[in-house]
């Protein structure tokens, strides 16, 4: 598998990720049926593409990749659909998760370039 094909699926499993992450705040407390199904079915598959990744990619940064890019993503998502509001140290902390995912895929050795 290219680097090229490992991180296209990364970022597929990253927003199937941030899709359950929206369905189960939807879902309120798994009360909305549909919603439900729609944030298992996304959690299921993202954590199998994830793992697919895995072939050409590090666990390390494969999973500092998904999670710290789906933090900002649903975070977003927070922010602009369900309206919640984040306050600086919020922002803050959301910038150097950004900041840890370019020193990643930028500087380390781990991931090919």
């Amino acid at each position: 598998m290219t680097q090229t094909a490992a991180l296209s699926i990364l970022l597929l499993a990253i927003c199937l990720e941030v899709t359950g992450t929206a369905a189960l705040q939807a879902s309120q407390q798994f009360t909305k049926p549909l919603p439900t199904l729609l944030m298992a079915c996304c959690y299921g598959g993202s954590l199998f593409l994830l793992s697919v990744t895995l072939k050409a990619i590090p666990v390390g940064i494969a999973y500092a990749i998904w999670s710290g890019v789906g933090i900002v993503l649903i975070a977003l998502v927070g922010y602009f659909i369900f309206k919640q509001s984040l306050d600086t140290p919020a922002l803050v902390g959301l910038s150097l998760i950004v900041a840890g995912v370019i020193v990643v895929n930028t500087f380390s050795n781990s991931i090919m370039h």
